[in-house]
């Protein structure tokens, strides 16, 4: 049985949400990332990513209360699910266990 893998951007879109916890919609998980990583990622492509992410049960999303400073318009907050969770944690390990004793990437 062949493993599925996220991707970079998928699994710091999960790391980052699970850091956000209950606010985490997607602006907030941009501006995790690019505050954590410095890598700059269009809010558009996060929500294309959350999207496909709930398709696969990876999160779920709920409306919350609309806003008068959004404009009346409702945000659509995220949680990881358990499967989100145990897949960010394969992706570790696999990561972990590419990673560990590749001369290049030891030391400083």
């Amino acid at each position: 049985m062949a493993r599925e893998f996220l991707t970079d951007l998928e699994l710091m879109i999960l790391i980052a949400a699970m850091r956000v916890g209950d606010e985490a919609y997607g602006v907030t998980i941009t501006r995790e990332i690019e505050e954590t990583t410095g890598r700059a990622v269009a809010v558009a492509v996060v929500y294309t990513t959350l999207d496909r992410l709930e398709q696969r049960g990876l999160v779920a999303s709920s409306i919350g209360d609309p806003t008068p400073e959004r404009g009346g318009r409702a945000k659509r907050f995220f949680r990881v699910t358990s499967r989100g969770v145990r897949q960010a944690r394969v992706t570790q390990r696999a990561l972990t266990a590419l990673w560990t004793g590749v001369p290049q990437l030891t030391g400083g």
